[in-house]
């Protein structure tokens, strides 16, 4: 009687694809938040990115090469990163520099964007600004590729433009 009422339970499939969907739910949930995570992201960088462009696009129209253009390119990345939502926690890296050659393929960096090439020499002058934020994901770790020791992870965003 035992021995019937046993084999009768391993035969019986009832219950089986229960079983199959605890094995693999949690799985199915780490892809989706996973997904989620990664598109939260890349929406961040694109935000940065989004803002570094306009950002040069509005330092651009000064057109005046008599101050360095880092004060207005961190004014402007703080309005546009405010303008994106995040009005606190960005790191604005601008910088502004002069290049010059003489034979049109050896590009020598002078020392202040304000100065001048000698007359013989071609001039060219860029600008760039590099905005960078923390984002947390919802299950930091710092296993995660390129996590920082508190589980989150560094995005930036980048522009530049030759000037002159």
């Amino acid at each position: 009687m035992i021995r019937n009422a046993v084999s009768r339970l391993l035969r019986n499939e009832h219950g089986a694809s229960l079983v199959e969907l605890a094995l693999t739910a949690p799985f199915m949930a780490s892809l989706l938040i996973g997904m989620a995570d990664l598109s939260r992201a890349f929406s961040m960088k694109l935000q940065m990115e989004q803002a570094a462009q306009r950002t040069i696009e509005q330092v651009e129209q000064q057109k005046s090469v008599a101050t360095s253009y880092n004060a207005s390119l961190t004014a402007e990345a703080t309005s546009a990163m405010a303008a994106a939502g995040y009005s606190t926690g960005n790191t604005i890296t601008p910088d502004s520099w002069l290049e010059c050659s003489s034979n049109g393929t050896t590009w020598t960096r002078a020392a202040s964007f304000t100065g001048a090439c000698a007359a013989n020499e071609s001039t060219a002058r860029y600008v760039n600004i590099t905005i960078a934020r923390r984002f947390t994901p919802m299950f930091p770790s710092r296993h995660w590729p390129g996590a920082n020791s508190d589980g989150t992870i560094n995005i930036s965003g980048y522009a530049e433009v030759r000037l002159q």
